[in-house]
Parts: structure tokens; sequence; C-alpha cells
């Protein structure tokens, strides 16, 4: 006796086709948590594999109990076989971003990478790509960043001299003691 499909109240496909669907419409943001996760899983089986190695005896001729020697042999191909399904796992994520992302054009790592500029350049730059003048407001602004360049280039100084009387105060202790 088969079951009847399940019909969503909503009519259209049932709901095992749409979870299927669903399954295959998985965002790509998503499938990189999941990546992400699975390389962690990997480190971790890693480490629990260096662990095993370690706490194993080598057979330099001291008696070893069997019962424990096999117990961390099967832990160990335990894990190496669970290492083996995460890889695959990782490598159908892998595949299955690039699928996702294989329409997409690709934007120049130095474009994505903010670097500070010198202010100047930058207000240079965007007035010379306007065909009117700077307004009043803007000028203003150009004004007052270049009176506050000018108070710092001043303050530099002023603490620099007092680095530089505070290193002589302390080396003329120095000598005195």
């Amino acid at each position: 006796m088969t079951t009847p499909p399940l019909v969503s109240p909503f009519g259209g496909l049932p709901q095992l086709q749409q979870q299927a669907q669903a399954a295959r419409d998985v965002n790509t943001a998503s499938l990189c948590r999941i990546g992400q996760e699975t390389v962690q899983d990997i480190v971790l089986r890693t480490m629990e594999i260096f662990q095993l190695l370690r706490n194993m005896q080598l057979p330099n001729g001291v008696t070893y109990q069997p019962n424990t020697h096999q117990d961390r042999l099967g832990k160990l191909q335990e894990h190496l076989r669970m290492l083996s399904v995460l890889f695959r796992k990782l490598r159908l994520v892998y595949d299955k971003c690039n699928e996702n992302c294989a329409g997409m054009e690709s934007i120049p790592p130095e474009q994505l990478i903010p670097f500070v500029e010198d202010d100047n350049s930058k207000h240079e730059d965007r007035s010379a790509g306007q065909s009117r003048p700077p307004t009043e407001e803007r000028r203003e602004i150009l004004e007052v960043n270049k009176k506050l360049k000018q108070k710092n280039q001043q303050l530099k100084q002023i603490m620099d001299q007092l680095r530089n009387l505070i290193w002589e105060i302390n080396s003329m202790l120095a000598v005195r003691s």
C-alpha cells in the first residue's frame, strides 16, 4: 500500500519536493559557515588523532596490554575514517560554493582593501570630477581641515620638544646620581 504524497495547504509541490528544493537552494553564506564548521571539526579530529598517537607505546620490547592496544588502534581507525568523511564533506561544500559563485565577477583584492589617502588628494580628485566650483560649505571644510592639520603639527612639535627636555633632565639626574 502506498501513501499519497503530502501536499502543502497552499497547493503546489509536495512537501518532500519543496524540502529537497530548499536543500538545493542553500545560500553561499550558509555554505561558507558549514565549511568553516567542517574545517573546525577536521582540526579537532586531527588533534585527537595526534593525542592518540602520542599516547600509544612503541613496540620497543616493553610488554603492553593487547586489549588496550587494540582499543586505541580501533579509535585511531575510527578517527581516520571520520576525518576522511569530513574532508569529503568539505570538498562538496567547496564545489557547491564555487558553483554558486561561478557567475559572479571577481573583484581584485586591492579594491576590497580601504587605503588611507591624503585628504587633499581626495578633495582634489572629487573636485576635478565635478564641473561646478566647490560650494562655500566645502571651502569652509577644507579651510578647517587645513587649520586642524597646522594645529596638529604645532602640537606634535611641542610634544617633541617636551620629550627632548624630559630626556635631558633625566640624563642630568642620572649623571648626578
